[in-house]
């Protein structure tokens, strides 16, 4: 989800650093103000509608791509999601699942299933997907067992 712009323009400034890269955001709301960058595109409506997953798919085929999944937090969008993006990452790359720890793992116990549930579903039937723990650093994320790196 874009919301204000935020993190598509921290995005796009990383990838003003290394000299490569574009972002890709949607949110069903278009608001004022957002930021504008030319590594930066927004698109408005749902994440997991035909028409979005198509454009982001035209827009990534034949490119590496790092997916971040950051919007409606109930399991069966998350999920969804999952299916729609996660194969526009190539062995290597990573999709991050946000906010994994709502539900009880440990905050918000009553928010039902979520992020952290869609990712176990979704790693039972994809094995070329992992877990890697190695990017939750110092014992604290908002992501636990949320960074799927594409094994194969």
């Amino acid at each position: 989800m874009t919301a204000f712009g935020g993190s598509a323009l921290y995005l796009a400034s990383i990838c003003d650093l290394i000299r490569h890269g574009h972002v890709v955001t949607a949110d069903v709301t278009e608001a004022p103000n957002r930021p504008q960058h030319e590594r930066i595109t927004y698109l408005i409506g749902s994440s997991t509608s035909p028409a979005i997953v198509e454009r982001v798919t035209a827009m990534a085929r034949g490119k590496s791509a790092l997916v971040i999944l950051d919007s409606d937090h109930r399991k069966e969008h998350v999920r969804a999601e999952l299916e729609a993006y996660a194969p526009l990452v190539g062995p290597g790359g990573y999709v991050v699942v946000e906010d994994t720890n709502v539900n009880g793992h440990p905050v918000l116990p009553d928010f039902g299933p979520g992020p952290m549930e869609a990712v176990d579903d979704f790693l039972e039937e994809h094995p070329e997907f992992t877990v890697d723990t190695s990017r939750e650093k110092y014992l604290m994320t908002f992501n636990p067992r949320g960074y799927l790196r594409r094994v194969r």
